[in-house]
């Protein structure tokens, strides 16, 4: 009887794990952390660094799924907000000049609730 409880357990465990996969895993701490090395080009323009870049990159394998990417494009919105001195061009033209195709928008207008 008891190996049927820790069964039953442990499978209502998992359904629960299975019923959330669009809760998002990614923090702000993890978006900033990859954009940390892009600060002057967000500020300057120009052309982002290879360490920029990298992070760039970074953010796009974190960013898997769609729960992922919508909070990433909240945690860069209120980073772009806090921030007035990012360049609107700079940010939006990151991942293009870094090669890295993304579906995170940075900017502190977008609507993240639309980001597929």
């Amino acid at each position: 009887m008891k190996g049927i409880a820790v069964t039953l357990l442990v499978v209502l465990a998992m359904a629960t794990f299975v019923a959330r996969p669009s809760e998002a895993a990614i923090t702000c701490g993890q978006v900033q952390a990859s954009l940390s090395q892009c600060i002057g080009y967000l500020m300057q323009g120009g052309t982002p660094s290879a360490e920029c870049c990298a992070g760039v990159k970074s953010l796009k394998d974190l960013t898997q799924s769609q729960s992922d990417r919508q909070a990433a494009c909240e945690c860069l919105k209120k980073a772009a907000a806090d921030h007035p001195n990012i360049k609107p061009d700079a940010a939006s033209d990151l991942p293009k000049k870094c090669g890295v195709p993304s579906s995170v928008p940075i900017s502190p207008t977008v609507n993240c609730q639309n980001v597929a």
